[in-house]
């Protein structure tokens, strides 16, 4: 595939699938548009730790996958540079519909967006400098099928780096709700540990490990401590949260009204040392997974 001006999505897989993660994220797709901002400034430490792990400069021509609504593509873009280039891969079109606006709003003429599958990018072998993929992989419904691919499309040399999240516990952000929900409607049952959602690779060295058999070397792994942090008040916080998780908006739309406001307004309670200064600022950790292509 030739990289373009952002004038036009290419898309190259079935928008329509009955996969229930793709469906999930087509449905919160104009969620994360509605809160782009927020979501970009949220987790700007996290593109931050993942570029550098990368190594990214200007002038290279990267791949971003699972980018979902632009982020951090549109941030890859402005680091390459003019003289760089940048793909945009999500499994959903209406995501990357959202960055293609963004793009166009920015002027950004050295990145492109195509909805395809991150087990089955459209890319000759050897062709990038550098593949990312923040918080996306371990979604993938075969993540070292995921790996393999990724790494394929890498020159020789050449870097991928991964964000996942950690155990819940270490970030009020992700823990809250969770904890809030249970005790209004009991625990959820035990997740499997290898089923596609924001937890699969919080074990320590099990994402690293992934990596290394799918081909990679000097496979390095590092737990980066950041805050989740934005310009919101504390009355912003619920909705925005709620809105954002697919599992969340799940939940509430089966209980009563009443049950959903009290959720609500414990949610917003557990939430509100972290406005201490009036807006958003959670303690949290991410991890960063990185290796060359061998």
């Amino acid at each position: 595939m030739a990289l373009g001006a952002p004038s036009e999505l290419y898309v190259t897989m079935d928008q329509t699938t009955p996969d229930p993660v793709v469906r999930a994220w087509r449905e919160s797709a104009p969620f994360w548009e509605k809160h782009r901002e927020t979501v970009r400034t949220m987790f700007h430490p996290i593109t931050t730790a993942l570029l550098d792990a990368a190594r990214i400069a200007a002038g290279q021509s990267v791949l971003d996958v699972a980018a979902g609504p632009g982020e951090p593509s549109l941030t890859i873009a402005e680091r390459v540079g003019r003289a760089g280039r940048v793909l945009s891969t999500d499994v959903t079109a209406g995501m990357l519909a959202a960055g293609l606006r963004e793009a166009r709003r920015r002027g950004l003429e050295n990145i492109a967006f195509c909805a395809c599958s991150g087990t089955a990018l459209p890319l000759r072998s050897h062709c990038r400098d550098a593949v990312v993929c923040r918080l996306g992989v371990m979604f993938f419904p075969d993540p070292l099928a995921g790996l393999t691919e990724m790494l394929r499309v890498l020159r020789p040399g050449a870097r991928l780096a991964l964000a996942v999240w950690p155990p819940r516990e270490t970030s009020p952000f992700m823990s809250i709700p969770n904890e809030v929900v249970a005790r209004h409607c009991g625990a959820a049952p035990p997740e499997d540990p290898d089923a596609p959602s924001a937890l699969r690779f919080a074990e320590p060295g099990k994402l690293a490990r992934l990596l290394a058999r799918a081909g990679a070397r000097g496979v390095t792994e590092e737990t980066v401590d950041f805050r989740i942090a934005a310009p919101i008040p504390l009355e912003e916080f619920w909705p925005m949260r709620s809105e954002l998780s697919e599992m969340l908006r799940g939940k509430l739309a089966q209980m009563p009204p009443a049950l959903v406001a009290r959720i609500a307004a414990d949610a917003t309670e557990a939430a509100r040392p972290y406005f201490a200064t009036g807006r958003m600022d959670f303690p949290a950790q991410i991890r960063i997974v990185s290796g060359e292509k061998a």
